[in-house]
Parts: C-alpha cells; sequence; structure tokens
C-alpha cells in the first residue's frame, strides 16, 4: 500500500543526479518493458547517463527539471523545456513534457499530479501558448493522469522495424 507522508517539489539541482539517473533508468526499463523493439535497453550505464543528462539540463535556461521529496530523498521528476517552432511536428512555439517519473513505492499519494501541475505552471510562467507530451501507449495509468489534467490526443506515434 503507498504511504501519504508528506512531500515537497522542488528545482532539481546538480546534486541530485544519483537519484535523477536511479528514476530515469526506471522510465528506461518501464519502456523498454512496453516494446522492447522500439525503446532502448537499459544498459549499465543508464543510470549515470541519464543522471548526468538531467543534472546538466538543471543549469539550460530553456528546461525545467523539478523533484518530489519525501523525508529528505527523491521520489519522482519531471522534465520539462520550452522550445521553439517544430516544423517536422508540425508544431509552433509549446512547452514539452519529456519525463515524468514516480518511484514505484510513492504512486498513488499525488506526487505525479503533483509533478504534472508543477512543470505545466513553470512553463506558463515562461510564456507558453501551450504544453505538449508523449506517452507509451501502453502507459494507461499516465494516459488516464495526463486526460485528467486536461491533455488530449492530437498524434499517434506508429512504428515498423526495418
Amino acid at each position: 500500500m503507498p504511504t501519504t507522508a508528506p512531500f515537497s517539489i522542488r528545482p532539481a539541482t546538480p546534486a541530485d543526479a544519483a537519484a535523477l539517473g536511479q528514476l530515469g533508468a526506471q522510465l528506461v526499463r518501464v519502456h523498454h518493458e512496453y516494446d522492447r523493439e522500439r525503446f532502448i535497453p537499459p544498459t549499465p550505464h543508464t543510470e549515470q547517463g541519464y543522471g548526468g543528462f538531467l543534472a546538466e539540463q538543471t543549469r539550460e535556461p530553456e528546461s525545467i527539471v523539478l523533484v518530489a521529496e519525501r523525508d529528505g530523498a527523491v521520489v519522482g521528476y519531471a522534465f520539462g523545456s520550452v522550445e521553439g517552432q517544430d516544423w517536422m511536428a508540425l508544431r509552433g512555439p509549446a512547452g514539452v513534457l519529456h519525463d515524468i517519473v514516480v518511484e514505484d513505492a510513492a504512486r498513488g499519494a499525488g506526487i505525479g499530479t503533483a509533478l504534472l501541475t508543477a512543470v505545466i505552471d513553470a512553463l506558463r510562467e515562461r510564456g507558453v501558448p501551450r504544453v505538449v507530451l508523449s506517452t507509451a501507449a501502453r502507459n494507461e495509468g499516465a494516459r488516464r493522469m495526463f486526460a485528467r489534467a486536461g491533455f488530449r490526443e492530437t498524434m499517434v506515434e506508429m512504428t515498423q522495424e526495418c
């Protein structure tokens, strides 16, 4: 049963790299399990690589990395960025939600929803006219959370192996 201990949301710092790497590796594992051909497999370097990447993003002015912290431990994060027009995506300027992940043991306490709200608010504060995201087709829990938050489906990615 999930614990409902209080949590807080704060900007991530480079010092959070190890925790961000663990959560990022969890994201990679889950997606790879959804579709082993589409999503990259985790490697022994996934935690370090993902953590280093997100730590770098904390220094980027157009990026937002937030963490959820409970009892002094990082239990989730959200990563978004402000992006300009994208001809390939047929999209004007937008905030893009790249990642949102919560530790399995911390789910059910509202942390994912709080992270989603906080990253959307941070993107709006930067003047984006909309927020877009992609989610795995099989990630039904995330899809329900995004729909409850007012997101609508606009694109469907399809994959064929060559």
